[in-house]
């Protein structure tokens, strides 16, 4: 495997766990705020939908699809820059250093989605969710992206 491709598989390993660690974040968050499960995975879809896919509460391939493979693409794009900053340090067992760097790459990721892109391209949870729902994904995600590196550095 080349060494590009290897660094892209990583990033989709990576990017996997936390989209999948992030949509389960947004369940639970739904669930304690009393809403639909699907809410907040929905309203990601207004970035192709429009609007009204924040008021979706129910499960379709239409909203909740989109919403899953719009989250999928970002958890997998914010990956690729943590693989390439701090997956070195994952994979030698720099536990301190790899949870900074979920830290510092989930930080970027909210950064860039709430105050540097335009409101349609933003992922849309804040739709369905309070900004304390909003902590809990980003955090989620901070934990969740040193998981591979740290995984596979302890198998050497």
């Amino acid at each position: 495997m080349s060494t590009l491709t290897h660094r892209y598989f990583k990033a989709l390993v990576s990017g996997t766990i936390a989209g999948i660690t992030t949509t389960l974040a947004q369940f639970a968050c739904a669930k304690a705020e009393q809403v639909s499960a699907v809410a907040p995975l929905n309203a990601v879809s207004h970035i192709v939908w429009g609007d009204q896919a924040a008021g979706q509460n129910k499960p379709s391939l239409k909203y909740t699809g989109t919403g899953l493979l719009l989250n999928q693409g970002a958890t997998v794009f914010w990956a690729s820059l943590y693989e390439r900053w701090f997956g070195s340090d994952a994979e030698a067992g720099e536990v301190g250093k790899a949870m900074m760097g979920g830290v510092a790459v989930a930080g970027l990721a909210y950064l860039t989605d709430y105050h540097l892109i335009p409101k349609r391209l933003t992922p849309g949870f804040e739709k369905r969710l309070s900004g304390r729902s909003l902590a809990a994904v980003f955090t989620a995600m901070a934990l969740s992206l040193p998981l591979r590196g740290l995984g596979q550095g302890s198998r050497r």
